[in-house]
């Protein structure tokens, strides 16, 4: 089974990317353009990459150093909250290469934290969904490289429940036979989600009428559920513990991989498309190096690696065209289309009003 990252995010990293934004006046792009030297040496150069522990091959240093010459040092960070924390710290992390969620590139864009692509640079972008292009947290995928991308919704024991779950109805409001028995993500934007799809309103609202009926939603759900769990709901359904979960789809293929009666469902109100993101840092010294490596990563051959070891999908359709289509069968959502996906709302950055879903987090969890 792969190894599971941790997907967590709170108040430091919506102070952080707040911050970002109001020091530049708005969302707007202050992403500089980067300058790659096509003359340069890149063997010369060493790149720092932060990345999510498991999410990479342990052996990618070396096949890096054998296909571009390049040496790496990989460092790892936990989460989101981590990894913007270093980056907004200082005006010079040392890091060259961070993996961020959409929504956080968006925010070190627009503080100017990271470059635009030089995209002569990168030939391996003609290698994503034409799609990918449309993401509205970097349309035109001007300074982040997608890694992998998916979608939130309903993780269940088919063989522990009387019905198909097809709404965030049954997860919000659930039959009596399934109370205490159900569990919810933790993380401030994704505790809303099923609330915000329920009453039709989009997962980026700042309406504060909106937020405060999904409030109410949700102060009234909690009282059904087994608990707020990120991390450890799959395992809670492999054991019999929980029998439906709001869940990430890659997270649940893990319990799937160990509990083949464990289903994924999108509900019919709809749901989110996250990113994860390769994206370069505009302190680099090493910005042609930081350009191979991204691009070495987006061949098909290197980037199938992310779908067939980790579980997630990847916006590579030269890499997916790769892949068995024995995987599919075995983990479903692993075959659900760019349309499919981009049916569901991309996760946006909300600057400061992001301390909306903090402020809602925090008053229904303690509620």
């Amino acid at each position: 089974m792969a190894t599971v990252r941790k997907f967590k995010f709170s108040a430091t990293v919506v102070a952080a990317a707040a911050l970002l934004l109001s020091a530049c006046g708005g969302s707007s792009d202050s992403a500089s353009s980067a300058s790659v030297d096509t003359n340069v040496d890149i063997t010369t150069q060493k790149l720092v990459i932060s990345n999510w522990a498991g999410y990479y091959p342990e052996d990618l240093a070396a096949k890096v150093k054998e296909a571009i010459g390049v040496d790496i040092t990989i460092t790892n960070h936990a989460n989101n909250e981590e990894i913007m924390g270093k980056l907004t710290a200082s005006d010079d992390s040392g890091i060259d290469i961070a993996f961020v969620s959409g929504q956080y590139a968006q925010a070190l864009a627009a503080g100017g934290k990271i470059v635009n692509f030089d995209k002569a640079a990168i030939p391996n972008l003609a290698n994503l969904y034409p799609e990918v292009a449309d993401l509205a947290y970097d349309k035109g995928t001007n300074y982040s490289a997608p890694y992998a991308w998916g979608t939130t919704g309903i993780c269940y024991r088919s063989d522990l429940v009387d019905f198909t779950p097809d709404s965030w109805n049954d997860l919000l409001n659930p039959k009596d036979s399934i109370k205490g028995k159900t569990t919810m993500l933790a993380t401030e934007r994704w505790l809303a989600l099923p609330a915000m799809k329920l009453l039709g309103y989009s997962m980026n609202t700042t309406n504060a009428d909106e937020i405060a009926k999904a409030k109410e939603q949700l102060v009234k759900t909690k009282p059904t559920l087994l608990a707020y769990d990120d991390t450890a709901y799959y395992t809670k359904l492999v054991s019999g513990e929980a029998v439906l979960s709001e869940s990430w789809d890659g997270w649940c293929n893990y319990g799937i991989a160990e509990n083949p009666a464990i289903k994924f469902v999108i509900p019919k109100e709809g749901s989110d498309l996250w990113a994860d993101t390769m994206v370069i840092l505009s302190s680099s010294k090493n910005k042609e190096a930081a350009h191979a490596f991204i691009n070495y990563i987006l061949q098909a051959d290197v980037h199938a690696w992310v779908a067939n070891n980790i579980l997630y999908k990847v916006p590579n359709k030269a890499a997916t065209e790769t892949l068995d289509p024995a995987l599919a069968t075995s983990y479903p959502n692993m075959g659900l289309t760019p349309a499919e996906l981009l049916k569901g709302e991309v996760v946006l950055d909300l600057g400061t009003d992001s301390k909306l879903y903090t402020d809602l987090a925090t008053s229904v969890t303690s509620s």
